[in-house]
């Protein structure tokens, strides 16, 4: 296991967000106690006010589904693999966004148990958990501009006409842990399920960890309130995101295999 996180590549901006997480792990014998002493000091907790303890996979008791165990006694089960340890770096930077997420699927299979079938609202759960990115974007006339050349599919319009939004009115912060697995060796055509935020200007002026507690909070408000369903997301391709890798000059992003356009209905 510590070869294959020796693999993670922390300059990258897109572990921007779960990287304090990492270094704030002590030195221990196996990561899933390194998360549980980080867990115990952010006193996390699961939606029954359970605390959050990582344990082997093993304890997941057969026929039990993983978010209903997680929903009933606090405990993530947890593999020695990259995906998991991802899982765990998320649950110690949105705590309460994984943890509304978890009482959203926990309470689906109790009413509808585990079927071939997740039904909509834990598909976009399993998606959001998976492969989210938050988009944080300036509330103004201009973010908003931007945010519809997103989810019209104008790639050049939003990713290199408007490149110079992303850092000061525009922030990408990577959530789902199987996409940050992925981008482990990054591939152009990797893509996010995005979700925007509209911040007020003061939050773009806030220190990191302030901005990552609004985030954490806001989202875990909206899902609380609004629940959640696919048509919340729009696609994202990480290596798009303006200064996140080499050489985007306008070619980068005529690309139509990776930047395709919208289709046409």
């Amino acid at each position: 296991m510590l070869e294959e996180i020796a693999q993670i590549d922390w300059a990258r901006p897109w572990y921007d967000a779960v990287r304090p997480a990492f270094d704030s792990l002590e030195a221990g014998a196996s990561f899933i106690e390194r998360f549980n002493v980080h867990a115990a000091r952010l006193g996390l907790q699961n939606h029954r006010g359970q605390a959050i303890r990582f344990v082997p996979q093993a304890a997941l008791p057969p026929d039990t589904a993983y978010e209903e165990f997680i929903g009933a006694t606090g405990c993530v089960p947890t593999r020695e693999n990259l995906h998991d340890f991802f899982n765990g770096l998320v649950w110690q930077t949105f705590p309460l966004i994984k943890r509304e997420l978890n009482a959203l699927q926990a309470a689906q299979i109790a009413s509808a148990g585990v079927g071939k079938s997740r039904g909509p609202a834990r598909d976009a759960a399993t998606i959001f958990d998976e492969n989210a990115a938050l988009l944080v974007v300036r509330d103004s006339d201009a973010g908003r501009a931007l945010v519809e050349a997103l989810r019209g599919h104008r790639w050049h319009e939003a990713l290199y006409a408007k490149r110079a939004m992303f850092g000061q009115d525009a922030q990408v912060w990577l959530f789902g842990h199987a996409l940050m697995e992925k981008l482990v060796a990054p591939r152009k055509a990797i893509t996010a399920h995005t979700r925007v935020l509209y911040a007020p200007e003061a939050w773009f002026g806030l220190a990191w960890e302030d901005r990552r507690a609004w985030i954490d909070m806001q989202v875990a408000g909206q899902l609380c309130t609004e629940g959640l369903s696919t048509s919340a997301f729009t696609p994202l391709q990480v290596l798009g995101v303006p200064g996140w890798w080499p050489r985007q000059d306008e070619a980068f992003y005529l690309d139509e295999t990776v930047f395709r356009p919208r289709r046409k209905t």
